[in-house]
C-alpha cells in the first residue's frame, strides 16, 4: 500500500492558508490546517474560503501550553473548536488534556458526531513504555483516532515510542512518531507498522526534524523502484 502524507500548512492569512493547500492537495492525500497560526477572528472566513476541501483536513487549534500559538482565551478556542467542527472536516484534532478538563466539548463534538484526533505531546522528551501504554489506554476511550508524538533524544526513545503499534488493534488508527533528529526516521516508519498518513511541511519544518513534502516524496519513490 502507498505511504500516505498531509502537508502542515501553517499560514498567517486565510487567503495563504488557501492557495498553499490548494498546492498541498494536489501532491498529497491530506492536509493538516494549522489555523492556531491565524487570528481567532479571521478562523470563520478561513474555514467559508477552504470549506470544499476539508474532507481532505486535518484541522488543529493547538494552545501555547501544548506548543501551538492559538493567541485567544481558552473559552474562545472552544469554542471555535466547536465552529470547526459543524464545517465537518476529514478530523478535528483536539489534545487529550483539553478533552480531559471539557466534558461538554467532549459531549458536543460527539452529538454532532465529529471525528476526533486525540492528541498528546511531550516536547521535552519520551516518557518509559509503562507511561506510553497507560496515555493511549486513556485516549483510547474519546477515540478510535489517537496521536501520541515525543521528543527523541535517543535511538531508544524512538524505538520506544514506535513499540505503541504492538499494543494498538485494527480498530485503532494510531499515529505514533518521535520529533527531533533521532526521530527522523520513526516519521518514515510509522506509515509501515500502522499509522494512517505521516506529516510533512510544504517547506520549513513546523515541527522538530519533519521532512518537507518534496524530501518525503523523494524517499517514498525509492520504494516505487523495488
Amino acid at each position: 500500500m502507498a505511504t500516505k502524507v498531509c502537508v502542515t500548512i501553517a499560514a498567517s492569512s486565510p487567503t495563504k492558508v488557501s492557495s498553499e493547500l490548494r498546492g498541498a492537495l494536489a501532491k498529497s492525500e491530506y492536509a493538516e490546517l494549522r489555523l492556531d497560526f491565524l487570528k481567532p477572528n479571521q478562523i470563520p472566513f478561513c474555514l467559508t474560503l477552504v470549506r470544499k476541501h476539508l474532507k481532505r483536513c486535518i484541522c488543529t487549534l493547538r494552545p501555547i501550553a501544548e506548543g501551538g500559538k492559538f493567541s485567544g482565551s481558552e473559552k474562545e478556542r472552544i469554542s471555535i473548536l466547536k465552529l470547526i467542527s459543524e464545517f465537518e472536516p476529514y478530523l478535528i484534532d483536539v489534545e487529550y488534556n483539553t478533552l480531559k478538563k471539557n466534558k461538554e466539548l467532549v459531549k458536543y463534538l460527539k452529538s454532532r458526531k465529529t471525528r476526533m484526533l486525540v492528541s498528546w505531546h511531550d516536547f521535552a522528551k519520551t516518557p518509559n513504555e509503562h507511561t506510553l501504554r497507560s496515555m493511549f489506554k486513556k485516549m483510547s476511550k474519546y477515540s478510535n483516532n489517537i496521536k501520541i508524538v515525543t521528543m527523541a533524544k535517543t535511538i531508544d526513545d524512538t524505538i520506544r515510542i514506535l513499540s505503541l503499534y504492538k499494543i494498538s488493534t485494527r480498530k485503532i488508527n494510531l499515529i505514533s512518531f518521535a520529533m527531533g533528529d533521532y526521530g527522523r526516521m520513526s516519521r518514515i516508519l510509522c506509515t509501515k507498522l500502522g499509522s494512517p498518513y505521516t506529516y510533512v511541511s510544504l517547506g520549513k519544518p513546523v515541527a522538530p526534524g519533519q521532512f518537507s513534502l518534496k524530501e518525503m516524496k523523494s524517499i517514498l519513490s525509492l520504494e516505487d523502484k523495488n
